[in-house]
């Protein structure tokens, strides 16, 4: 048996909505997100295996909808999902059992910032020159946000939910667009999630101290 014969039957419709149909890789996507993003919220470990899920449906489903950049961004989630899961058993130093949650200092803001307008500029002249990309902007533009995004939930930030915030605003629409309509619900759903996200993060971390300067690197 290929892996043709193993991927095929998930890229079959299993509804229509709006006149297109839905995919079983969308479903699957939908529910492990909006699943992870729940476990997120709550500091629960297991949004990382659950999330590394999600990202292996969204491989199959982004590359078919020719968003190439999101489709890449998964491999990279994946990574960013091992660095994070061993992060948050194991980040909190000497007798701290778990990571704290922490405002981004001003350097990881600097370096955040810098990285991502750079990533945003060179995936867009990337993706339109070497793909049949038809939103290569706004492809790239949602894959840096998601990467600072992730960093910061990698490290418990607190502002890593106002990334996730601004990375969904631009998502709903672009999904639209493309035509993945159960997909762009989904992240309406998200940004309730993310909402939900900031307020348990911001009542668990009370103190919510500046990460030390050695934090950044």
């Amino acid at each position: 048996m290929s892996l043709a014969d193993i991927l095929g039957p998930l890229q079959q419709p299993l509804v229509t909505v709006l006149d297109t149909p839905v995919s079983w890789t969308e479903v699957l996507g939908f529910g492990s997100g909006a699943l992870c993003v729940w476990l997120v919220a709550r500091q629960h470990l297991a949004n990382w295996p659950i999330g590394i899920a999600n990202n292996l449906f969204f491989v199959l489903l982004f590359t078919q909808a020719g968003l190439y950049a999101d489709a890449g961004l998964q491999v990279v989630f994946i990574s960013l999902a091992a660095y994070g899961w061993w992060t948050w058993t194991h980040g909190g130093g000497p007798g701290s059992p778990s990571l704290p949650v922490r405002r981004t200092s001003r350097t990881e803001w600097t370096w955040l910032l810098a990285a991502g307008a750079v990533g945003t500029l060179t995936l867009t002249l990337l993706l339109d020159r070497a793909t049949d990309s038809t939103v290569p902007f706004w492809d790239a533009l949602t894959t840096a946000l998601s990467l600072m995004a992730t960093y910061g939930q990698c490290r418990k930030r607190l502002e890593s939910w106002w990334l996730w915030i601004a990375a969904d605003v631009v998502y709903v629409p672009l999904y639209a667009y493309k035509e993945l309509y159960l997909t762009s619900l989904l992240y309406v759903g998200f940004m309730a999630l993310c909402v939900l996200g900031l307020l348990n993060w911001r009542r668990g971390g009370a103190s919510l101290e500046q990460p030390v300067a050695r934090a950044a690197v």
